[in-house]
């Protein structure tokens, strides 16, 4: 059993749509930041070819399941004959907007790739993750980025600010396809620079669609934003803010009504998955 991998949740700190592609996909502009806190992966060695799942979200088929996909691909894409079984410790909400299924699936390419000595490059993994969903390259590449496309044009933005973060998801599950289907949904905003986004500019599309949808989201909202500016994650349901110290983070989310769960984290511009990947080398390295 290897030692375990981190698959770190991310914060979208604003979220515009400026257009469709014509396949129908959204255009997107939006800025990814890591946080110090989400799953775990471990890796146990099995026969030649086998994929299983030890441990995971007990509602999603095995078969769904992004980790054990992603481990099918990268077989398939390299022609290994190794095996492994996972074990995904969850801690992120499944349909939070905090990409967990999305840096699941990246932690077992990037992890794998390194495990069974495949020799893929970043952005050999990162072309293989999209495959997976949108999301995934960002995680694979491991730095805080402005994105564009569909979310897979990432420029680094290592210098961004690195609050600490208090984040609460809401009694209620947003379905992701409704929000995007809501005629209200603003779909034409003026493309930012990152110089508009670094000055203040930019929010969260989807935002006034769930609160009209989803009152609880509206709820904790108004609530955070009594401590500090709350914005909503992707498209929900999780809501956050930023804090200059973990305590004033801390004491925000104890005054929230205890209905609600959340976690404390800080933000990373370096992925914890990047970092463990260099732990791994360094090791070798003295070995």
């Amino acid at each position: 059993m290897s030692e375990s991998w981190p698959a770190p949740a991310k914060l979208n700190l604003f979220l515009h749509i400026i257009g469709r592609r014509a396949d129908g996909y959204h255009l997107l502009q939006t800025v990814f930041q890591f946080l110090d806190y989400g799953d775990s992966l471990a890796f146990e060695s099995r026969p030649g070819g086998q994929v299983s799942r030890a441990e995971g979200p007990r509602d999603l088929p095995e078969a769904d399941d992004l980790c054990v996909r992603a481990a099918r691909l990268l077989l398939q894409e390299t022609g290994l004959r190794e095996g492994v079984r996972l074990r995904l410790r969850k801690r992120l909400p499944m349909g939070g907007g905090l990409g967990g299924g999305s840096s699941d699936a990246a932690t077992v390419l990037v992890a794998l790739n390194a495990l069974w000595r495949a020799g893929l490059t970043t952005d050999d993994l990162a072309q293989l993750g999209l495959r997976l969903g949108a999301d995934v390259p960002v995680f694979v590449h491991g730095f805080a980025a402005w994105a564009e496309g569909v979310g897979e044009r990432l420029t680094p933005l290592p210098d961004l600010p690195v609050p600490w973060y208090a984040v609460v998801r809401p009694t209620v599950a947003i379905a992701t396809a409704e929000l995007f289907a809501d005629p209200k949904l603003t779909r034409d905003c003026v493309p930012l620079t990152i110089r508009d986004f670094l000055s203040g500019a930019g929010g969260n599309v989807f935002e006034p669609v769930a609160r009209a949808r989803y009152p609880a989201v509206a709820q904790v909202l108004d609530a955070l934003s009594a401590y500090a500016p709350a914005r909503l994650t992707g498209t929900g349901a999780c809501v956050f803010a930023a804090f200059a110290d973990e305590a004033s983070a801390r004491d925000a989310l104890r005054a929230l009504p205890g209905e609600w769960s959340g976690f404390v984290a800080r933000g990373c511009n370096t992925s914890p998955l990047q970092d463990r990947l260099r732990r791994m080398s360094v090791d070798e390295g003295a070995a």
